[in-house]
């Protein structure tokens, strides 16, 4: 007994990991359908011990789909989510085409996994941005115990949250070509990523703010609480796979690093590391491939009563995306909200 799955964009860095998952996690399926453009029509995407050809997006039909992963893009998001979920589909969609839609529920599942019943009114429902991702984890079981009123958070994101592209120009840049005072010629980001850092992701919004930061700001009060003061710095940083984030919190009642290290020890997706020492954290190269969020570094901020600072680490490609779509998949058939088919 299983459901049938269709992954769009399954060529990508996404929906390439969006398959992984699946496997790895034994995900009760009956029949998987790898979907992508015309152009990728024929190509082998692998699958546990097996090999699929993507089939094109324009002409499947979708009737009799029980989950459709969507990892695409906003513009293909756009135009096809609400196609698929008016045949019945549940729709996971990665982009942020839907994330600040009322009628779609953004999802965490270790941080909101009540909110998912209402994916009924449009049969979609939304994975937040990858940074928005790894930091409500971390949030969540904190703001229950100590209520949060302000985050100051700055952002070390990693090329692929940029695409296959970024992590090409990266390579290009770094591969033994590359000498101080070199010209380079960036394509996919601004400037030089190659040993630099590059405080602009997505576009200036006119406030000064990046698209990138004011989502992390929309997601965690859509997810977590409306009333939590947010801002962000987001960076782009020379690292292949893995986001990084330092964070400031401030709370409404006291809390310490120790009861705070506790609290987070033993609440679902983390993984504490943190030992007062050389090596004693967690960097983005140890997180790539992992499924947990990471924190470390967890001490008092002393510049505010009831204040903690940390360090959050996550693989982006996982948390930040394949992984929390298959999740909020599971949170579904576990809560019952779609029918098991039999075989």
């Amino acid at each position: 007994m299983g459901y049938k799955v269709a992954i769009v964009g399954a060529t990508g860095n996404v929906g390439r990991e969006m398959l992984n998952v699946l496997a790895e996690r034994k995900f009760p399926i009956d029949e998987l359908y790898a979907l992508a453009s015309r152009r990728s029509i024929g190509t082998e995407v692998s699958f546990g011990d097996s090999v699929i050809k993507c089939r094109d997006l324009e002409t499947f039909d979708f009737s009799g789909v029980d989950f459709c992963l969507m990892s695409a893009g906003s513009t293909v998001s756009k135009e096809w989510s609400p196609r698929i979920g008016a045949q019945g589909a549940i729709v996971i969609d990665n982009s942020s085409c839907w994330r600040y839609d009322q009628d779609v529920p953004l999802i965490v599942p270790e941080v909101n996994a009540d909110a998912i019943r209402g994916f009924t009114k449009k049969n979609i429902i939304a994975n937040p941005n990858c940074s928005t991702a790894q930091l409500v984890v971390a949030l969540k079981p904190l703001h229950d115990a100590a209520k949060i009123k302000r985050v100051i958070v700055s952002t070390y994101q990693s090329v692929s949250g940029a695409g296959k592209d970024a992590m090409d120009e990266l390579w290009q840049q770094t591969k033994g070509k590359y000498v101080p005072g070199q010209e380079v010629d960036p394509k996919k980001f601004p400037k030089q990523i190659a040993f630099n850092c590059i405080p602009h992701i997505d576009v200036f919004m006119e406030d000064g703010y990046t698209k990138e930061e004011w989502k992390m700001l929309a997601e965690t009060k859509k997810i977590l609480d409306p009333k939590i003061k947010l801002t962000a710095t987001c960076v782009r940083v020379p690292v292949f796979v893995g986001h990084s984030e330092a964070v400031n919190i401030e709370f409404e009642k006291p809390i310490s690093p120790e009861e705070a290290r506790d609290i987070l020890r033993a609440s679902p997706g983390i993984m504490v590391i943190d030992k007062r020492e050389p090596g004693g954290y967690i960097t983005p190269v140890e997180a790539a491939g992992e499924y947990a969020t990471f924190v470390s570094r967890i001490r008092e901020d002393a510049t505010v009563e009831n204040g903690l600072s940390m360090w959050i680490v996550s693989d982006n490609l996982l948390k930040g995306a394949a992984l929390n779509a298959v999740q909020i998949a599971e949170a579904i058939v576990n809560q019952r909200l779609l029918p098991q088919k039999a075989a």
